[in-house]
């Protein structure tokens, strides 16, 4: 219905900038179509997942359930543990392969997140490259990104820029191009996170790209003034305690208490494999001495 108000505006808005308890406390939006309202519990769930409650939405999405919240309880079946990944990603191929829900929006976003988890970027993009929704175009960007090709995510952004410049995650995924680009355009991507800070409540997502904005532009006192206002805000984000490990080496402090949380909290970590994979090295090295 062309001109009826966007029921799920705020919610989706509170879900991108990654306020994600104010997207749980204000979900219960009435008066929605059966697809709006499987949207409306898409969100609220993945909010859930954002948070680290992974087997609440376990628990709450039985088997006669839409095609979209399954897929998104595979997402939590996937994150809760490694001893998962598996059978949700045989599932995911399974579903994905049926012509009748394989062309999902929902179901090849989710996809699209687990192989970005998994680093197989091509597989990614096999389900999400075709695009249909902001979200999707939005994860080509990150994907793209990952994959070190700026000119693909240039292309992706500015598909997004012509359905709607304005949108959140067009702001979003045009801040992240800035600082993949680097130079004069971290600036740019700045006043994006500036203007989110401003305009929505203050997240962890926004912290912590004006602190990464700061860290590309020298300015680590500033960015560790970010981190750790984010750090109060949620104390295992693995973000902002990678990015405060990288900022306290700049500002030659201690960075083992931050490396340590985010072991605890988040093993799998990028950072976490890297520097063990360091000590692998060194220990071997030692050992040939």
């Amino acid at each position: 219905m062309a001109g009826a108000p966007d029921l799920l505006f705020a919610l989706r808005n509170n879900f991108y900038i990654g306020a994600f308890q104010a997207a749980i406390n204000n979900g219960d939006v009435q008066n929605l179509s059966e697809e709006d309202a499987i949207e409306r519990d898409c969100l609220i769930y993945r909010s859930y997942i954002a948070l680290g409650s992974y087997q609440l939405v376990i628990n709450e999405v039985d088997s006669s359930a839409a095609t979209p919240l399954q897929a998104v309880k595979l997402l939590a079946l996937y994150l809760l543990s490694t001893d998962n990944k598996e059978t949700v990603i045989s599932s995911i191929r399974e579903w994905l392969s049926d012509s009748a829900i394989g062309n999902n929006p929902i179901l090849r976003l989710i996809a699209g997140i687990i192989f970005l988890h998994e680093q197989d970027y091509n597989e990614a993009l096999k389900y999400t490259n075709a695009g249909g929704t902001m979200e999707l175009n939005a994860l080509n960007v990150q994907i793209f990104l990952k994959m070190h090709r700026s000119d693909y995510a240039e292309k992706q952004l500015r598909v997004m820029q012509q359905i709607d410049e304005d949108h959140t995650l067009t702001q979003l995924a045009t801040a992240w191009l800035n600082l993949a680009v680097g130079g004069s355009k971290i600036q740019e991507a700045y006043l994006i996170f500036q203007d989110f800070s401003e305009k929505y409540q203050m997240t962890s997502l926004i912290l912590n790209g004006k602190a990464v904005c700061c860290m590309h532009m020298g300015n680590f006192d500033e960015a560790e003034s970010f981190l750790l206002e984010a750090l109060n805000k949620d104390a295992k984000d693995p973000e902002t305690l990678a990015n405060l490990v990288v900022c306290s080496l700049h500002l030659g402090k201690p960075s083992s208490r931050f490396l340590s949380q985010l072991k605890l909290s988040h093993p799998e970590h990028m950072l976490i494999k890297r520097a063990s994979t360091a000590e692998e090295n060194f220990d071997r090295a030692v050992q040939t001495v």
